[in-house]
């Protein structure tokens, strides 16, 4: 009986005791969701609570309304309240603060003490060379460039442009633009802008009037030498339902207000997705381009159509070929960099014909070589800028900054100048000292970020010609902007040295 009683009493004491843990979690459960949809405790101040609140699972806290708020699964519809929604307001929150920043009329100065006066006097002593001199101010000007908004001119004046930009792509001189706009129903319109009014220090922008449209996806775009410098473009079309892909040459004067009676050579290839394109300026190969496609590399003859297969072992992402030697770059998706000598006539299914490779850890999204040949900048989806010796096949420099995930992104480089620039999948522009890998500026986007709004860039120190303004050329949604070297721009004054 004794033993059967201390049994029975202790299962009555397990019990109670699970009874009692059981409440109290209950009760802890109930205090969390009190205390968060209560005020928090009075005797925390607001400017302490958001460095000495602890974090709760499951609960964000808000310091400027001081409580917590409980956190759902982004897939439920009825509590917006999640973490990406989270991360996208501190985001457009820290734009919005970089943007008032950078609209002001001081601007942080890309190595400390640097100036235009300070780099004048050492000109004039004989303590800076020209080319250093030159490389440095071009530094100066661009960490003050000032934005302004460009109206782009047309004819249409009663219908402006509404439609986002996808692409824009300058020819070499930097007179002309050509820009892919995505239409609203579907498809793509493309024309060429032409600049104006450099000559008062003043940038004005003009749209072709006969602007062309297609009701497929613009994958790629070159500018293309055909009859001259640059006159034609050369654009890889998606193909849709039964119709496939192709590759179009267009002449740029189709694209003029003046409608000329002989357009020039208009045609076009029958070549599957083309996920990338290059024009080869080499006489050797001349009029001929080639087109990355899933696995293969096509070369083309422009005029008699004669064509070249090179098998790759992935899909052929970005390709640049060499001014002074018929050979063509090609970054893949594998991370694979590797060059195709056009000379060589072995191109069977051995890889033997590939004069040198090596490889990044993610996808490229674009090639890019510099006046001396023997080196290469490439850019992947891992945000990574690295620059290659193709020499001995090693990166030498790698530049830091860049965002991106798994965009298609180009990397732009003014050797001239000096400099790097690339828009990252965070819509900032950035651009880099090409000499020693220094971020020299940090542009912020003036909309807000988002897939379908990162902006295209062009950057001369020419822009509109030989006698053009320098800046940069920045399209995002369906806005024109104009970063500016000069502080009086909008003023009209002219300073020495510009047009």
């Amino acid at each position: 009986m004794k033993r059967g009683n201390w049994r029975s009493s202790g299962r009555d004491r397990h019990r109670h005791h699970n009874q009692s843990q059981w409440r109290s979690r209950h009760r802890s459960a109930q205090d969390e969701q009190e205390y968060s949809s209560d005020s928090a405790a009075g005797d925390a101040s607001s400017s302490s609570a958001s460095s000495s609140a602890p974090e709760l699972p499951g609960f964000y806290f808000d310091p400027e309304k001081n409580r917590y708020f409980r956190l759902l699964p982004g897939h439920n519809n009825c509590n917006p309240l999640t973490k990406e929604g989270l991360q996208k307001k501190e985001e457009e929150k820290k734009r919005s603060a970089l943007l008032a920043e950078d609209d002001g009329p001081r601007k942080k100065a890309p190595r400390t003490g640097l100036n235009s006066t300070l780099l004048l006097q050492k000109r004039h002593l004989g303590l800076l060379p020209p080319s250093s001199y030159s490389r440095l101010i071009h530094e100066v000007k661009v960490s003050g460039m000032q934005r302004h908004r460009l109206e782009v001119q047309s004819s249409n004046s009663t219908s402006p442009n509404t439609d986002n930009f996808h692409l824009i792509v300058a020819d070499s001189a930097c007179e002309r633009v050509f820009t892919v706009n995505d239409v609203s129903h579907g498809g793509c319109k493309y024309g060429i802008m032409n600049f104006h009014g450099c000559r008062k220090d003043s940038l004005s922008v003009e749209m072709c009037d006969n602007l062309y449209f297609t009701n497929r996806k613009v994958n790629s775009v070159c500018w293309a030498s055909v009859t001259h410098t640059d006159s034609h473009v050369l654009l890889c079309l998606v193909g849709i339902s039964q119709t496939p892909g192709c590759v179009s040459l267009l002449p740029a004067s189709l694209f003029s207000n003046f409608n000329p009676d002989q357009p020039g050579m208009l045609c076009s290839f029958k070549i599957s997705t083309a996920w990338s394109c290059a024009w080869c300026l080499n006489p050797q190969a001349d009029k001929t381009f080639s087109t990355g496609l899933s696995r293969r590399v096509i070369v083309t003859d422009a005029v008699t159509g004669h064509r070249a297969t090179y098998l790759a072992g992935s899909d052929v992402l970005a390709q640049q070929f060499a001014l002074r030697a018929p050979v063509l770059f090609n970054g893949c998706r594998s991370g694979e960099i590797f060059s195709i000598d056009l000379r060589q006539r072995d191109r069977g299914r051995s890889h033997g014909w590939k004069t040198s490779h090596f490889f990044q850890d993610s996808a490229i999204t674009s090639v890019q070589l510099l006046q001396d040949e023997n080196y290469l900048l490439a850019a992947d989806m891992l945000g990574k800028i690295k620059l290659w010796d193709i020499r001995v096949k090693r990166s030498v420099k790698q530049y830091e900054g860049h965002h991106n995930e798994y965009a298609y992104l180009p990397i732009h480089v003014n050797e001239p100048e000096g400099l790097l620039l690339a828009v990252g999948q965070d819509c900032y522009t950035r651009l880099w000292s090409l000499h020693d890998r220094r971020l020299l500026r940090t542009i912020p986007s003036p909309h807000p970020a988002g897939k379908d709004s990162i902006p295209n860039v062009v950057f001369s120190s020419q822009l509109g010609g030989s006698r053009g303004l320098p800046g940069l050329l920045m399209a995002v949604h369906h806005d024109l902007y104009y970063y500016s070297y000069n502080k009086d721009y909008q003023k009209g004054l002219t300073l020495e040295g510009q047009c």
